[in-house]
Order: structure tokens, then sequence, then C-alpha cells
């Protein structure tokens, strides 16, 4: 399957390859060869290869298969046949095996009192303009001391193929998600364990810090949809809310808040899941929440495709379909407080009819949620996995050019402002969102397609706008795809762009996935061979590059490699950079580990 859509969250699929298992008594090993290495071996479509799996654990891989995401598929295995297969795809781990206890800070935790008072990068963007632009004072690092970065220390997330959350750093504490479910705040400074909470579902979103009273409170979503308040001094819940009821939904982008409101962004996975011929392909819409953040009471809700599903038509094997829906929203929304709005940028249509929010960009009023303005960059383009083959497909397959980029709210040198944001078509756009969204520019910087153009953020310095290329799998090529290019903000106008150097491994692909991050002078991006490289932003110059796919000895005791960057961009704190490394998904280097990157490593 090469067709893939992606910004997605990773599924186990242990059971998908096959229409019948092997016979009680078989061994996983068994079970795996005759019905699922056809697909895990060759990472054929969503099915993590075993380099992936075995760094998960069984417990992991026996949810999936029994209440998670691959619960349908599961259900045609005996639970002797699930646990088998479980341990054997983890590498023979056993249930009930200790994790690693080491890493724990030595000492108590200082006061979490003015967390603010000194550098910090809070949730997605660094600000709620979401430029990805971390000021001068905040990086603690100037452009001609990025060459000087070494590795300061390595923390090794346990039981996972995926380091995909993007870390916060604020009042000199990281906080981190993981694929694991468990959230942690470690010591900027050394990588040791403040707390541990475990939400139980995976953690991809980055993580918001804000008062609540005399508390500080942070808060992320969960791939469950659950959104969650704790006391980010001590880890302890303070609320948890499940913003969706849709058994696919998930909370992928970082909740927004914003004056004692939190905006929390929801996509899904039905896009795979409605593939199924049996399956009433599809009820799922995007949405926007808004929280109050003290309490978690649901304020408003707006749905990014204002029709409720209808059924449309029957597939061949009599299973009612169901439409529009899909839309959903992947990334982190922007705050407008001169407009009072949110901004957020929308996933494909996964059934007919196509849907007229989807692959756009979008305006809610932040006080009631009511639609202010749509403004739709791809029409019609409706996409479920396994398409056009499948009994469920639409009338038309489009070519899924998801937004999986928080467009960035930027002044203008003309005094304008634009809202700017990379799509998987391979174009970028800057729109107006003083006149209803009108377009000012749209410029190619990539071919596009399901892992195409770009994928996870761009970045702003009022001057240009940074963007990575993607076009993973664009053509069967896997040497084609990636490069780095800065646009004039102004006009689109292309300022420089630089192809990517390759890394010279017989399988390896240069596409640049990851989300960009910049500080003055420089820019950061990550790409799928497992690279880091920092770029002049005065003419695209590669200053600094990094191959973070190796081992590393960890902070806590976890075995701890790198892998593919993609997903989550770097944060710039205080003269470190931090930066998670493994993406164990489309055929990628999986890896389980969180870098810390300082001047000679101090």
């Amino acid at each position: 399957m090469e067709f893939i859509a992606a910004p997605r969250v990773s599924i186990l699929v242990l059971a998908s390859c096959a229409g019948a298992f092997a016979q009680n008594g078989d061994t996983g090993e068994a079970v795996y060869q005759k019905h699922c290495a056809q697909c895990h071996d060759k990472g054929v479509g969503r099915a993590p290869q075993l380099l992936t799996l075995s760094l998960s654990t069984p417990e992991r891989v026996l949810a999936a298969l029994t209440n998670g995401k691959m619960a349908e598929q599961g259900k045609a295995l005996t639970p002797a046949e699930a646990r088998a297969v479980a341990m054997f795809v983890t590498g023979g781990k056993s249930f009930g095996a200790e994790e690693a206890k080491q890493g724990a800070c030595p000492e108590p935790a200082p006061a979490f009192d003015k967390p603010f008072a000194g550098p910090y990068w809070n949730g997605w963007g660094v600000d709620s303009a979401n430029r990805r632009m971390q000021p001068a004072a905040m990086a603690g690092l100037r452009a001609d001391q990025v060459p000087l970065l070494k590795l300061k220390w390595a923390f090794g997330f346990p039981g996972v193929g995926k380091a995909n959350a993007q870390p916060t750093v604020v009042g000199g504490r990281i906080f981190a998600g993981s694929d694991s479910g468990k959230v942690y705040s470690l010591d900027a400074g050394t990588g040791c364990i403040y707390w541990t909470f475990n939400a139980g579902r995976a953690v991809r979103s980055a993580i918001g810090i804000g008062p609540v009273g005399a508390k500080w409170v942070a808060y992320f979503g969960d791939q469950h949809a659950q959104a969650y308040a704790v006391d980010a001094a001590t880890g302890a819940l303070l609320w948890k809310v499940h913003v969706d009821e849709h058994p696919a939904a998930m909370i992928t982008g970082a909740p927004a808040l914003w004056d004692g409101r939190l905006y929390v962004p929801t996509s899904s996975y039905e896009e795979v899941t409605g593939a199924a011929p049996k399956y009433e392909c599809c009820k799922f819409r995007g949405a926007v929440t808004a929280l109050d953040a003290a309490t978690g009471k649901q304020i408003w809700k707006s749905y990014t495709i204002a029709e409720a599903p209808q059924p449309v038509r029957k597939n061949k094997q009599g299973t009612q379909l169901w439409g529009p829906s899909g839309a959903g929203v992947w990334s982190s929304p922007t705050i407008d407080p001169k407009k009072r709005a949110v901004y957020v940028t929308t996933g494909d249509a996964y059934s007919d009819p196509p849907a007229r929010t989807s692959d756009s960009f979008l305006a809610f009023d932040m006080d009631t949620g009511k639609l202010l303005w749509s403004r739709q960059m791809t029409a019609g383009d409706t996409y479920l996995v396994g398409c056009p083959s499948g009994d469920n497909c639409p009338e038309t397959t489009g070519p899924d050019f998801d937004f999986g980029c928080s467009p960035n709210l930027v002044d203008l040198p003309n005094g304008k402002r634009a809202l700017v944001a990379g799509q998987k078509s391979g174009m970028v756009h800057a729109l107006d969102p003083d006149q209803q969204g009108e377009v000012l520019w749209s410029v190619r910087v990539g071919k596009g397609g399901p892992l195409g153009g770009v994928q996870w953020g761009n970045a702003s310095d009022g001057q240009n706008v940074y963007v990575a290329v993607s076009d993973h799998y664009a053509t069967k090529n896997v040497k084609e795809g990636g490069g780095m290019f800065a646009l004039k903000l102004a006009t689109g106008e292309r300022v420089w762009s630089t192809p990517p150097p390759g890394c010279g491994m017989p399988y390896c692909s240069p596409a640049q996935s990851a989300a960009v991050t910049a500080i003055p002078g420089v820019v950061f991006s990550g790409s799928v061979d497992g690279h880091l490289r920092a770029y002049a932003t005065a003419d695209g110059r590669i200053v600094w590059d990094v191959d973070t796919a190796v081992e590393y000895q960890s902070v806590n005791g976890v075995k701890a490699k790198g892998g593919s960057l993609d997903g989550p961009g770097p944060t710039v704190v205080g003269g470190t950079l931090y930066v998670n490394s493994g993406y164990g998904q489309f055929g990628e280097m999986p890896g389980n580990v969180l870098l810390a990157f300082s001047v000679d490593g101090k």
C-alpha cells in the first residue's frame, strides 16, 4: 500500500494482514509468520515493522488488540493468541516485566512558583501566534554558537518505538508526553525525573503551562480524545474531560491556552478503520472545543463540518455509508486576541459528499465558537486508506492533501497581517485574517502527496517563512524529496532554497517532515534520515548537522536509540536545544529518545 495518509497516528496492525489466524496452541511466532509477516516485515501501509514493535511492551500491544485502535481486528484472535503475538513481536518480553526505575532526581524539586521568570518554550509554537520563532533572550543561543552544539544528555522513553511529543520547557523543567501514555516532568539541566503521570493512552500533544489561581497547571491531550489538567509542580490530576465520544477520535495537536480557556482540537484515525467493508464509514467530524481551564467544563464545541453525517448509499456488501465526514484538526489552534478569533487548519474528508471545509483554514469566534469564515485550499479531497479499490471508497479518491501545520499569525512589512501555513499539496499559503481569509499568495515548494509537501510546521521571523519539504514516497525513488525553503512573508517570493545533502545509506529518505524551529539567524529542520540540521537564515547554508539515529547512554537507565525525525520540531531554551528522535511508522526509523544539546555539551 503506497498511498498512506499523514499526518496520522501510528497504529498496531497485527491482525489486519489476514482473515484467519493460527489455531489454538500455535506460538506467537507461528501466528506472526503465517499471517502477519507479509505486512509487518515490509512495513506495508501502516503496519509497524518488528524493530518498532520490539521497543514496545506486550501490555501495550495487547491493549491495542483488545480495547484500543485495533480492537475490531483483534476480535479474530483468541485471548491466548493475542497474548502470544504480543509477547513475540515485543522481542519475547514477559507480561509484568519491571520497567526501569532509574532516573529520579536526587533532590526534591525546587518551588515552581514563578515559572515564567526565566527563559521558556510553552506549548507547540512558543507563542499563541504559533510562529515557532524563539527570541534571542529566550533562546540563549547565538547563531555563531550553533556549530558548537554537542550532546549534553539523553533521556530514554521506556517501552515505545516513537518519540513524537514535542517537549515544553518552563521554569527550568521539561514537560513531555510519550507513546506509552506516560507524561514526564524532568529537570531541564540534567534530565532527571521529578514526576511521572500515567494517562493510559499515548500522549502526542505538546504540553501547555498556565495559571489557575495560585497553582500552575500542565494541559495536554491523549490519543483517546481526553483533555487533561495536572498540577505542574507535582503531577497530580486536577481534571480529565473526554471531548469527543467518537471511538476513533483523538487529540494530536496541542490544546491552546488563552485567558482562562483551553481550546482543544480533535482529529481521528477513522480514515483507517473506515476502510473495513463492514464498517459504516464515516461519522467523525473534526472539532474545536473550548473548556474552562480551571474546571474542564465545556464552554462551546464547534465542528469543522456543520452538517451532521447522513446516510448516503450502501456498499456492495450492504453496509450503510455516511457523510460528510473528516476535516480533523491535526495541529494546535492559533489565537488572535485582536479579532477574538481562533484559527485552525483542517485535514481531508473521509466520505462522500466531500466536505466544503476540509483542507481549509477556519476562523472561529473565541467567545462563542461561531464560524467566522472558512477558506478551502483543495476541494473534493475525499480520502480513505486502501482506496481506490476498497468497498467503502468515495466515488472519487482525493489526493490526501491535509494540513498538519498550525498557521503562523504574522505582521507584514506593509502593515497587514497574514496567516501562513504549508500544506501536504506542496503549497505554502498566506491568507488575510482581517479580510475573511482572502488569499494573499500561494507558492509551490514541493510535489506533494500523502506523505508529501509541508507536513508538520513552518516558522516565521517577521521577514521570511521557513518551510521544510517532505515528499516522502511522492515517487518510488526514495532518494527524492526533502529540502529547505525561505519565502518572503510579504509576497511568497523565494529568498533561498537548500537541497537535501543525502546521508549515504542504502535506504535513506531525504524527506524533511518534522516541524521547523527558528532562532535569530538560524532555522532548524529534522529529517527522516535521523539528521537534525541548522541553516543560516541569510542564505540557507547548513551550519550544523548531527545524526541522531544512534544509540545513547540515557540518564534514566533506559536503553535509548534515536531514529527518524518527524512530527515535532526542536525547542530552544536558555542555551539548550531539546529534540525528540524516533518515528517508527511509514517505514521510518524507530527511536525512543529525548536529546539535549548545548554549547560543547556543557
